[in-house]
């Protein structure tokens, strides 16, 4: 008997790993097995594979069954490999060409009806076989446009096992199936930003936004209700410049593996995602206990994490954020596993300056303490990764009438002066692996940067340190806020006008 050989993709996070699909066909009493570590809904793919095929007209023949999935140790879920072990099945049964099904990777749930169902993740995993030198992938139909966003690679979609079987040699009789359709979005469509000229009269608050548009730098907002804070951070994606194609591949790379729509073509525009603040740490970062999905934070990546009302986010919610904005990257530790994620996203956060909201007026009911202890359940630490730290006033009906005689600056008129400002920092950066002022850490700032503490132009900022109003790690946020400013003004480097104006962008939270 011939082993008959095809390959599958597993996910871990991100990561794909080919997985080689053995099928052997032995003369013993019929039966089916599948070995090589795969989890409960995998092992269930006896059952499934049996049933769809006969139901499709290719059946199994009535003999011992055994299917190795290889490397043995690698951990396999989910039903995403019922194609490939029906594909090696018949193979192996001597109905399919050998070589043909070796040469394709296949991916795919089958139902009981023979009809092939859409997965999770197909993007990811196609990318994988690209990487691993496979020319061809067998997918449902309803995953087909998503799979063909991965160029280079031929994508078969097909309705239905027997049409897959067909495709493969088989000689069995053709049927009309109707492909399963992609199931409904899971989660709602990303918000229109709406445009910037809304935002009334409140100058500050549009220039931090720009800067932190410009440098990709984090925000944090402090005022009471209606001051605009949520209005002014549904603003930001629309004035962030489009994605170029890598980031715009890994975005959609996680929207896929999160089950989210696809469109039809790769979307260029940051995302924008907003958890209410009853949300997990799990649905923040990410995890699971079998299959690890990505949280609010990976969606987010190359966009936008707002966090509104952000001191009524649980305290061990909002500290799992300080590593990623660190590091970029969010890590998934499980017993068998890590899973890796991206995290490169800026965090927007929103908050009122005390539990009643109304801080500063008569109408106040909070005590000193109470309005420390609520600020105070953001973290020192959190805070201290945050490079624009804004007090957002309240407005009033002078501000609205400004706002009425002299239109603000408009979305399309800040994104032009923020692609200006990213395309600056870009050539300044060419020769180093950092292409916007955020990523720079602090020490090139204060070496090769040319911004040396003790100078004229850090002179307030020195000052401030040396008092203790700001850490080591706010000082180097502040010189990367000073360049972004200089960028946007034109300059060929920040002055002590820069520098003085990024401190005070660092003020914003209750010092």
């Amino acid at each position: 008997m011939v082993v008959a050989r095809t390959h599958a993709v597993a996910l871990l996070g991100l990561t794909g790993s080919m997985v080689e699909v053995e099928a052997d066909l032995s003369a013993q009493l019929p039966g089916f097995s599948i070995i090589g570590l795969p989890d409960a809904a995998l092992a269930e793919a006896r059952e499934r594979v049996r049933a769809a095929a006969t139901n499709a007209g290719c059946p199994l023949p009535q003999r011992k069954l055994t299917v190795n999935l290889s490397p043995a140790a690698l951990p396999k879920h989910g039903s995403g490999f019922d194609l490939a072990v029906a594909m090696a099945c018949l193979a192996a049964a001597g109905e399919l060409s050998v070589g043909s099904v070796a040469e394709v990777v296949h991916l795919g749930e089958l139902g009981l009806d023979g009809r092939l169902r859409p997965i999770d993740g197909i993007l990811p995993a196609v990318l994988a076989a690209s990487r691993a030198g496979f020319a061809t992938v067998m997918v449902p139909h309803a995953n087909a446009s998503e799979a063909a966003l991965v160029p280079g690679i031929e994508v078969i979609g097909v309705a239905s096992l027997l049409e897959a079987a067909i495709q493969h040699g088989g000689r069995y009789e053709a049927r009309e199936v109707e492909p399963v359709a992609a199931a409904s979005v899971n989660g709602t469509p990303d918000p229109v930003s709406g445009d910037l000229a809304d935002v009334a009269d409140n100058e500050d608050a549009v220039e931090a936004l720009l800067v932190a548009a410009a440098g990709g730098h984090h925000l944090s907002m402090i005022g009471p209700p209606g001051a605009g804070k949520t209005m002014l951070a549904s603003r930001l994606p629309g004035i962030l410049p489009d994605l170029d194609p890598e980031a715009a591949l890994e975005v959609s790379c996680v929207r896929s593996l999160a089950g989210r729509a696809m469109g039809e073509g790769l979307s260029l525009r940051p995302p924008f995602e907003a958890p209410h603040h009853t949300a997990t740490a799990a649905a923040m970062v990410g995890g699971g206990s079998r299959l690890i999905r990505p949280g609010a934070a990976a969606r987010a990546s190359h966009g936008v994490l707002f966090l509104d009302e952000a001191p009524e986010f649980p305290a061990a919610v909002l500290d799992v954020l300080r590593q990623p904005l660190e590091s970029g990257t969010i890590s998934i530790h499980r017993a068998n596993a890590i899973a890796s994620f991206p995290a490169r996203f800026q965090l927007v956060i929103a908050a009122n300056p005390c539990p009643c909201g109304k801080d500063g007026t008569s109408e106040c009911t909070c005590p000193p303490n109470s309005r420390r202890r609520y600020l105070g359940r953001i973290s020192g630490p959190l805070l201290d990764r945050i490079d624009l730290q804004l007090k957002v006033p309240r407005l009033s009906p002078a501000s609205l009438s400004i706002a009425r005689e002299r239109p603000g600056l408009s979305s399309l008129e800040a994104r032009g002066k923020v692609v200006a400002a990213r395309a600056r920092a870009a050539r300044r950066l060419q020769a180093t692996p950092w292409r916007t002022n955020a990523e720079v850490p602090g020490p090139w700032l204060r070496g090769a940067g040319g911004l040396h503490p003790g100078g004229r132009v850090t002179a307030a900022l020195d000052r401030s340190f040396e008092r203790g109003g700001i850490t080591m790690r706010g000082y180097d946020r502040v010189l990367k806020v000073a360049w972004t400013l200089a960028d946007l003004a034109g300059a060929d480097s920040p002055t002590a006008s820069h520098v003085g104006r990024a401190l005070y962008f660092r003020d914003g939270i209750a010092r």
